[in-house]
């Protein structure tokens, strides 16, 4: 970071010197990925910038920004320029551009490319936004079952240098009815005169167009898949995606579970392209609603207001109470939140997760009820000198501690499969949603048990 940092000042400094060929000489071989990082110092430079930048290396780039710096270089370019930069990008990398501008920028985007693959793109902004055939893009290489390996070698260096891979090669009918594929390494460890449809793979793994981009993601993760070939209904191959795309979908979906267990709407803007008006809607109504969901636990304490003023000393451990049952339940719902997404759990396991927090939620109850005995004590008794801590309320403050932990982890696991049941999104029933929940449960259960086994309090 340092290093674009330095860099960054020395292109600021050759700016203002015009010395455009030293700017040239050092970005020239960076990586797209630092040259995005970089061009966002210079948003109302970024088109000189863009300029010096090979051919190859300024498409990958334009890839690689923010969709913000997209849009202003787009409008700096001129007509010829951009067409230059659609006719280097690949489908898909067009396709979440055009998402993402503006309309005056798509129309010129669009007239910018020739009508072939302007048709390809109204095609693939068809789909669904969630689907498989959103995240594809058209540019495999397809090889007919019939060809010997000589020729399907030539056609890969015919044709391989506009495809997005050519490391996974598709082999179809002439209506292009996927038959199977197979890899650039066995071609070029086969015999020239082997027939394709001798070597094959027919054990191939595919997707609908209308796969949720979620699913595919998954299915090329578990598979360890490098591309996975999409369909349409009637099984013919109509692009592919690629793992750099389902990597995207990954971390989208990651930082929205994120997001959600958080208690926030998720956003697909990065944070600091994201202004204080939309992070505001995007949390206001959550906090509105945990907050409303809170006066339970006012009104509760407002209920046994007469029986703790007459033992004031309980008041003081309500805080510990309710901050150990939201923990106990954050870190379980955090844990099914988690087996659920990565299917390492599902619905038909529930009496053997119940099972299994019952136990665990047993030990972790008794540890901390132990450790709060001691507590209070040898400190709050002893050392503190505070007569009010008796044996009797240490008993009900930790046993109070081992139902609260108990009801909140069961809690915690029982919510996010009751809404994977239900078709909601698990990631909702996380920390702050559980924690008032079990805020409400950990008092009535702590009130309950004093009132029980203080004399005076019933």
């Amino acid at each position: 970071m340092e290093e674009i940092k330095d860099i960054s000042l020395k292109i600021d400094f050759l700016l203002e010197s015009h010395d455009y060929y030293s700017i040239k000489e050092l970005i020239k071989e960076m990586e797209p990925a630092d040259l995005s990082v970089i061009f966002e110092e210079f948003p109302q430079r970024i088109a000189t910038l863009y300029r010096l930048l090979p051919k190859d290396l300024a498409a990958e780039t334009f890839v690689e920004m923010e969709s913000e710096l997209q849009e202003k270089l787009l409008v700096q370019l001129t007509d010829s320029e951009m067409k230059e930069v659609m006719a280097e990008l690949y489908i898909d990398d067009t396709v979440d551009i055009i998402e993402e501008m503006p309309a005056n920028v798509v129309k010129r985007m669009l007239s910018s490319s020739d009508p072939e693959t302007r048709k390809i793109i109204n095609d693939i902004l068809k789909y669904p936004a969630d689907s498989a055939g959103s995240l594809m893009t058209t540019e495999y290489v397809c090889l007919d079952e019939d060809i010997t390996v000589e020729d399907a070698l030539k056609r890969i260096r015919r044709t391989g240098v506009d495809k997005e891979t050519i490391y996974t090669c598709y082999v179809t009918k002439p209506d292009r009815t996927l038959l199977g594929y197979i890899t650039a390494k066995k071609l070029l460890l086969s015999d020239d005169d082997l027939v394709i449809s001798n070597i094959m793979e027919t054990s191939i793994i595919f997707v609908n167009t209308h796969e949720d981009k979620e699913i595919v993601a998954k299915e090329m993760s578990k598979y360890d898949l490098l591309a996975l070939p999409v369909v349409d209904n009637e099984n013919r191959l109509v692009g592919i995606i690629t793992v750099d795309d389902a990597i995207d979908v990954i971390e989208e979906e990651a930082t929205e579970d994120i997001e959600k267990m958080a208690a926030i709407i998720p956003s697909d803007k990065p944070y600091l392209s994201t202004s204080p008006f939309e992070i505001w809607r995007n949390r206001i109504p959550w906090l509105i609603l945990l907050m409303l969901t809170s006066t339970f636990t006012s009104q509760i304490i407002t209920s046994f207001e007469s029986k703790l003023a007459s033992c004031v000393v309980l008041t003081a451990f309500i805080p510990m109470i309710m901050g150990s049952g939201g923990n106990a339940g954050g870190q379980t719902s955090v844990t099914i939140i988690r087996g659920l997404a990565i299917e390492e759990i599902n619905l038909k396991d529930i009496f053997k997760i119940l099972f299994k927090e019952l136990r665990v939620s047993v030990l972790c109850g008794t540890a901390l009820a132990l450790a709060t005995f001691a507590k209070m004590m040898l400190i709050d008794n002893l050392l503190l000198q505070n007569k009010a801590v008796t044996i009797n309320i240490a008993i009900v403050v930790s046993f109070t501690l081992i139902v609260t932990i108990v009801v909140a982890k069961l809690v915690g696991c029982l919510l996010p499969l009751i809404a994977k049941r239900l078709g909601l999104d698990p990631a909702v029933m996380a920390s702050p949603f559980i924690t008032t929940i079990v805020d409400a449960l950990s008092l009535l259960i702590y009130l309950g048990i004093a009132t029980a086994l203080i004399p005076g309090l019933n």
